[in-house]
């Protein structure tokens, strides 16, 4: 028996630091997540100052209910409302550093592109932990809003968000399963005429709606492209991610071509940006938006290539569905 007491001290030691630990508060409260990179990201305490880098980001932390502890984003992270009011530390093209610093921030969340990731090791040498947002997938968006949540204590908030998510995500896929596919040309410039590959965020919710990208193929994540390849894709529908009045001069171009099938069919679309190309809930807007358009150009198709009498320009919309 008392050979057995030496090796077992350690263990009484443990015990008594835990339990002290437990008295602080200390264990209970740290926590790790992994980042979009698979970085583990540990946390003494939730996050109760959070610099956000992103639109994309900042958006899905108030989703999350995490938006009381955001205390600073960048350009352009003016959703929903309260985002707009917050202290701006940069944009795509460059952080301030300082400014990123003087807010105090407990956790940082990056952006793995743009001015975060040329400025990486700036924002490491704050001693801050850096958590890499990269949604690149609809399922992704869920597990983003699961890990803010966990992040900042607001996980009961965010994990009913992220089932609402899953739900209506799951019920567009159900009833778009048997569709029959579209072939559909994604246009996200106009000059040079610009479209995006199948790994691309919004390629995923293209194939969630039947859709089949033309440049799926391609081998950049944003290729540019030629009328002259257009052309020969053929595709049955067009649909110009922009806001309306740009998207309205960029669909009124193919009218040029008068024997491409998507100009046959009427099947010319819009979709604002916002609503598909930015990985929060507001998604949802975006792919039922899409998956409707796919619908009425398959019903054009089946009904001998009828055309409307003007292109199918939706207004803009910025509210997630009720």
């Amino acid at each position: 028996m008392s050979s057995l007491r030496p090796s077992a001290r350690p263990w009484h030691g443990l015990a008594v630091s835990l339990c002290i630990m437990l008295a602080n508060g200390t264990a209970v409260a740290a926590l790790t997540v992994i980042d979009d990179i698979g970085k583990p990201i540990t946390l003494a305490s939730p996050a109760k100052r959070i610099v956000s880098l992103s639109p994309g980001a900042t958006e899905l932390l108030f989703a999350a209910g995490a938006g009381a502890h955001v205390v600073g984003t960048v350009e352009f992270s003016d959703y929903p409302a309260a985002a707009a009011t917050l202290p701006r530390v940069g944009n795509s093209a460059t952080l301030d550093i300082e400014a990123i610093a003087a807010l105090s921030p407990d956790l940082i969340i990056a952006w793995p592109y743009g001015a975060a990731q040329r400025q990486m090791q700036q924002l490491l040498r704050l001693k801050v932990p850096v958590f890499v947002s990269d949604p690149r997938s609809l399922a992704d968006v869920a597990s983003g809003l699961q890990s803010f949540g966990r992040l900042a204590d607001s996980y009961t908030l965010a994990a009913a968000a992220a089932q609402k998510y899953r739900l209506r995500i799951e019920a567009l896929r159900q009833t778009n399963s048997g569709a029959a596919p579209v072939r559909v040309f994604l246009q996200i410039w106009n000059s040079p005429l610009m479209t995006i590959n199948d790994r691309h965020l919004i390629a995923d919710t293209l194939r969630l709606c039947g859709g089949r990208n033309v440049f799926g193929d391609a081998p950049v994540l944003v290729p540019t492209v030629g009328y002259e390849a257009v052309l020969a894709a053929n595709p049955e529908a067009i649909v110009a991610i922009a806001e309306p009045a740009a998207a309205r001069a960029w669909l009124a171009t193919w009218e040029r071509w008068p024997g491409l099938d998507a100009v046959r069919y009427g099947a010319r679309f819009a979709i604002t940006g916002q609503t598909i190309s930015i990985p929060t809930p507001r998604m949802l807007l975006g792919a039922s938006a899409l998956c409707d358009q796919l619908d009425q150009t398959r019903r054009r198709r089946a009904n001998g290539r009828r055309r409307p009498r003007k292109l199918a320009i939706p207004p803009s919309q910025c509210d997630i569905l009720p």
